[in-house]
């Protein structure tokens, strides 16, 4: 088979496959910050129904940031599975009951998009995160579960909460986060700090509307955050993520780009607008704005890399396709998204490294063995063959 032949074949799967994958294989948002201070009322029980458990902490930063604290998300992970569960509230504290149906969110967190993620990219975690508030066999006992915080830019510490009783304390203590070196940009805005009283309520009231799956009332509050403070970007933020999921695009996007003119160092709009335009088939722009929030935070976001090396790739910018597809490989330890692989694969094909590419191919199948395309790359990899011979 020529050479041409080949780009042809590799064209047309990247044309319809990666295409199709940006939804799959990109989780789809990047994480919400808040607040946590909670207010969970117990229904009266009925006979046999378990006491309720509730659990509270803090979160601090070992550098002293006091921005990181008031924002971040607190995670439940069960068996590897991970859930938001409650917001942090201007003193770093947080609170929820474990359990709670009520509490439920949609976000990045639960996609595998931040450093945190131990679940696919293709909303794995939030498919399995029920089983995780499932009543216990073993009586109130949390077996294999912790819980961390996460916010771009540091990583967490975690708090086993194997063999918690009922009757114990409810504070679980402190989870400590740790900066990482090389990230420029913030996952939370500077502005958040200048809100005024009435904007900070408004905002915490909407992700407490978001935890608890309204999002009608979380867009009331979020729109009268930013009608008070103009320039609170992370109430931008959110408000134009719930608009994206509530099928209203573009005033969603509006909604982003005003983030940005508020705080041009908030990484999360860059990403949303980059993987939004991805999923349009936009490659330029695409490929513009997660170049920026790559900038601002190479080490946070392996879904971000993978939609980059997508949008070059279809531009036909190989070496800046190669170069984000490495990344987002070496920035996903677990392989949770085997694609990855794959796309790298298709990139050294494209640049005639076919051992290369054969190499990538090969670990695709071995990570994704029931995909269901296992067999058009099986095709694939005898063709290489065919072309490795040649070259010989």
């Amino acid at each position: 088979m020529k050479d041409a032949a080949l780009f042809v074949l590799l064209g047309a799967m990247a044309g319809a496959n990666l295409m199709a994958q940006v939804g799959d294989g990109m989780g789809g948002t990047t994480p919400t910050p808040g607040s946590g201070t909670q207010s969970v009322q117990a229904n009266p029980r009925g006979i046999g129904t378990p006491t309720p458990i509730y659990l509270s902490g803090k979160v601090v930063a070992d550098d002293g940031a006091p921005l990181v604290t008031q924002n971040a998300t607190i995670e439940r992970v069960c068996g590897g599975i991970s859930k938001t569960v409650a917001y942090t509230d201007s003193k770093g504290r947080f609170n929820f009951q474990w359990g709670d149906r009520n509490l439920t969110v949609t976000d990045a967190s639960d996609a595998g998009s931040g450093r945190n993620a131990n679940a696919g990219f293709g909303g794995s975690q939030s498919a399995g995160g029920a089983s995780a508030l499932a009543a216990d066999p073993f009586g109130s006992k949390m077996m294999d579960c912790e819980l961390r915080a996460d916010v771009a830019g540091y990583t967490s510490d975690t708090i086993n909460l194997f063999n918690r009783r009922t009757a114990d304390n409810p504070d679980v203590g402190t989870i400590v986060l740790h900066r990482l070196a090389g990230v420029e940009g913030s996952s939370i805005s500077l502005t958040a700090m200048m809100a005024p009283k009435g904007a900070k309520k408004a905002y915490q009231q909407g992700l407490q509307a978001m935890l608890k799956n309204k999002p009608q009332d979380a867009a009331k509050d979020f729109e009268k955050a930013v009608a008070l403070y103009p320039k609170y970007a992370d109430a931008w933020v959110s408000l134009g993520k719930l608009r994206i999921e509530q099928q209203s695009v573009e005033p969603g996007r509006a909604a982003l780009k005003k983030a940005i003119e508020a705080d041009p160092k908030l990484v999360v709009p860059y990403m949303e607008l980059g993987l939004l335009a991805a999923k349009e088939a936009h490659w330029q722009e695409s490929g513009k704005y997660l170049d920026r929030a790559l900038v601002l935070d190479p080490v946070d976001y392996p879904q971000g890399w993978y939609a980059d090396a997508v949008a070059n790739y279809n531009l036909k910018q190989y070496d800046a396709a190669e170069k984000s597809a490495r990344a987002a490989v070496k920035l996903d330890p677990k392989h949770a998204n085997p694609r990855a692989d794959y796309l790298l694969g298709l990139v050294l094909a494209e640049k005639k490294d076919y051992a290369g590419a054969a190499a990538e191919l090969t670990t695709y199948i071995q990570l994704a063995p029931h995909a269901p395309d296992v067999a058009q790359v099986k095709d694939q990899l005898g063709q290489l063959g065919k072309l490795m011979g040649g070259s010989k």
